[in-house]
């Protein structure tokens, strides 16, 4: 079913879209997994989770690491089912802004 389009400026920076856009296609990810994919520092990383979650489309959780024996913990990163409407309905936003140039380009033909 599609997504009613709504464009979400909490989503639509360039972090936070491609953040939302890594954890789209996972139940979750490490911290450290993100960091890797993403190409960004830890703090870049951090404020990015920060706002996602102050918008509550993200959750973080803290868990025992099953690679090593010391006390560190990893962190884990999923969307919320908020997160996940908001971004659905954000792609479709921009699909919707793209127009015949979008559905052009998915049928494999120049705009």
């Amino acid at each position: 079913m599609p997504s009613d389009p709504l464009f979400d400026p909490a989503i639509h920076a360039p972090n936070r879209l491609r953040l939302c856009a890594a954890l789209r296609v996972v139940d979750r990810m490490e911290f450290s997994a993100l960091r890797e994919v993403l190409e960004l520092s830890d703090a870049s990383l951090s404020k990015t989770i920060a706002a996602l979650t102050d918008a509550g489309y993200v959750r973080t959780a803290k868990a025992a690491s099953r690679t090593r024996d010391d006390a560190r913990r990893t962190t884990s990163v999923a969307l919320t089912a908020t997160g996940r409407r908001a971004f659905d309905r954000h792609m479709a936003a921009l699909r919707e802004l793209a127009g015949d140039s979008w559905e052009g380009a998915t049928r494999g033909t120049p705009a």
